[in-house]
């Protein structure tokens, strides 16, 4: 039976082996997928051993640089995230390195939300690597303008410098932004210390902003509640995004794209009762 993981440090936590377990399930795959936990400092010589046998590995934090360095090979949209969350070995032996991350994004908010992105003007808060693996995917979608707001600006300034080829994107402070846009994604761990990214509430024009957080919990995350309070049409948190990035992984390494809507509904369900 092909053996697949998720590295992490820590990792105990992972919905992953849940997720892999219900898609291998619903598509009738064989094989087994368990938690690793890779040592803080050698990430390199444990991917190694278990690319001995192993076929596939999805990569959490914060191990994604390094996994982008182990691979023998990346994507496309990997390169262009300079990370690694799905490595897959080859009949050659060699490892492949992908970024599924943007993908699942887009796809949860696209197919799942049914939110069109093409010509619309999306805000993406923050510049760490979260974002950087969501630019080349948000890009595709044609948007008429992408702004990367960032509390250092010249995190942004960079990163808008690096993907200016791919579309129209552009960098902000928090505080230069007053006029509203059509989606704002919150790609910051704001969520994570129960506070909202410094932007101004005129941003959503109440009834059809579409806010976003890549942050999920229980409960509304601080920045789906602060949507919420201001008339936000669609509020969204980043469970569909886990997903949606788990799909994409399966599908790169088994070749068959499960179905996400009963996953994502007992991830809730779990999720609600926990």
């Amino acid at each position: 039976m092909d053996h697949y993981v998720v590295f992490g440090n820590p990792i105990s936590h992972s919905k992953s082996p849940l997720i892999h377990r219900l898609f291998a399930e619903q598509t009738g795959e064989q094989l087994d997928y368990s938690t690793l936990l890779a040592p803080l400092d050698d990430f390199i010589g444990c991917a190694k051993a278990f690319f001995e046998n192993g076929r596939g590995a999805n990569v959490t934090v914060p191990f994604k640089e390094q996994a982008f360095r182990f691979a023998n090979s990346l994507t496309e949209r990997a390169q262009r995230a300079g990370a690694v969350n799905t490595l897959r070995k080859g009949m050659d032996g060699h490892v492949l390195g992908d970024n599924t991350d943007g993908a699942g994004l887009v796809r949860d908010l696209t197919v799942n939300a049914g939110v069109a992105l093409k010509g619309k003007r999306i805000l993406l808060l923050g510049a760490g690597g979260a974002v950087r693996g969501a630019l080349e995917p948000l890009l595709a979608e044609q948007p008429a303008a992408l702004v990367i707001a960032n509390r250092t600006v010249e995190k942004a300034e960079l990163l808008a410098h690096q993907f200016a080829d791919l579309g129209p994107i552009f960098a902000s402070g928090f505080d230069w932004l007053e006029e509203s846009v059509d989606v704002i994604i919150n790609a910051t761990s704001a969520s994570l210390a129960g506070e909202v990214p410094p932007i101004s509430s005129s941003l959503i024009q109440p009834g059809r902003t579409v806010c976003y957080d890549m942050m999920y919990g229980k409960e509304p995350t601080p920045f789906c509640r602060w949507a919420t309070e201001y008339g936000a049409t669609h509020v969204l948190d980043g469970l569909g995004m886990l997903a949606e990035q788990a799909a994409e992984a399966f599908y790169l390494w088994r070749g068959v794209r499960p179905d996400t809507a009963p996953v994502l509904a007992e991830l809730r369900r779990q999720l609600a009762s926990a």
